[in-house]
């Protein structure tokens, strides 16, 4: 079944049937009919969300039924072989995730007042945020929290949070894994650069002349081709790129566009000093690749350490002031 990468946080797992009114316990079984369609969706199947969610799968195609009377609509076709998303199904499906992502804030800013943190805290973060952008945040986690300590760890990729030890991990792109909790924190602009010498009499102002240069790719977002739009026209358009290198570190690719090996797409933040100081160019302004998602994630799980949700909050208030708009042509 095709869907976009989503998250959804933990909600109670009664398997009560839905209430009326307008009680505590309505709203909770409520967000639990939503938490298990989208679960539904995520796993591709009802017998793999009930796998999931440690319920059965009667139970699971009970919630489902209970959330599909409520609402009075039919959110899933399901036939032996196949199951897609209804109009409908699409609607509910993006605006449960948002709701859901609400209530697990709502609870993770409750819960973190209540309790003193400490203890050790081990969260994974990308070497471009982690060796410099984000240390002031984790500085100021910590001078808050004198009992707690961290590990900062540099890795690009989370894949098995349970098995590395890992509390939580800041992730660049959506999440492909469904059994994370997600928290959107900001989106990273991007722009295009390259250096004065590598520009020759012109500089390009529109994605053919992008597309005539030698490149360096990022392989990590962009490999063979780009998607390059128009701020004020929103017009997109695809350029196929043919690497001089690539790479999947943002320093590398830096380094490299500044030694004249070709232009590259990367992230503003990290551009933005080059630029001001004539070293790279930006290239084409008009048109921009679009801006990369920025997640803070956690594993599922029926109860979170202060220190975490502290963290959490900490870096929601922090990141979407220190991520940068483009510079300005």
């Amino acid at each position: 079944m095709t869907k976009d990468a989503a998250f959804t946080p933990p909600v109670p797992r009664s398997a009560a049937p839905l209430p009326q009114g307008g009680s505590a316990s309505a709203l909770g079984n409520r967000l639990q009919l939503m938490e298990t369609f989208v679960r539904i969706v995520e796993a591709g199947s009802l017998s793999a969300a009930a796998a999931q969610m440690h319920a059965t799968q009667p139970t699971v195609s009970r919630r489902l039924q209970a959330l599909e009377q409520s609402l009075g609509v039919r959110l899933l076709q399901r036939s032996t072989h196949t199951m897609r998303l209804t109009v409908d199904g699409e609607r509910c499906y993006q605006r449960a995730k948002e709701l859901l992502a609400s209530w697990a804030s709502f609870e993770a800013d409750l819960r973190g007042a209540q309790e003193e943190p400490e203890g050790t805290l081990r969260v994974a973060m990308p070497h471009a945020f982690g060796q410099e952008m984000f240390v002031g945040p984790l500085a100021q986690f910590l001078r808050a929290h004198p009992r707690v300590s961290v590990e900062w760890l540099l890795q690009d990729d989370v894949r098995d949070f349970i098995g590395a030890g890992i509390d939580c991990a800041i992730q660049v792109g959506e999440p492909a894994d469904p059994a994370v909790v997600a928290v959107r924190l900001a989106e990273v602009p991007r722009i295009v650069v390259g250096t004065p010498a590598l520009l020759g009499a012109g500089v390009p102002t529109d994605p053919e002349g992008l597309a005539a240069l030698p490149w360096l790719a990022l392989h990590t977002y962009y490999r063979n081709e780009l998607a390059l739009t128009h701020a004020a026209t929103g017009e997109t358009r695809r350029i196929a790129l043919r690497p001089r290198m690539s790479t999947d570190s943002l320093y590398a690719l830096r380094s490299a566009a500044k030694l004249g090996l070709g232009a590259c797409a990367g992230s503003a933040w990290l551009m933005a000093q080059d630029v001001a100081e004539g070293r790279l160019v930006h290239l084409a302004p008009p048109w921009q690749p679009a801006p990369l998602p920025v997640y803070l994630t956690y594993p599922y799980a029926s109860f979170y350490p202060s220190r975490l949700l502290r963290f959490v909050s900490t870096m929601r208030e922090a990141v979407p002031a220190m991520i940068t708009s483009p510079p300005q042509a």
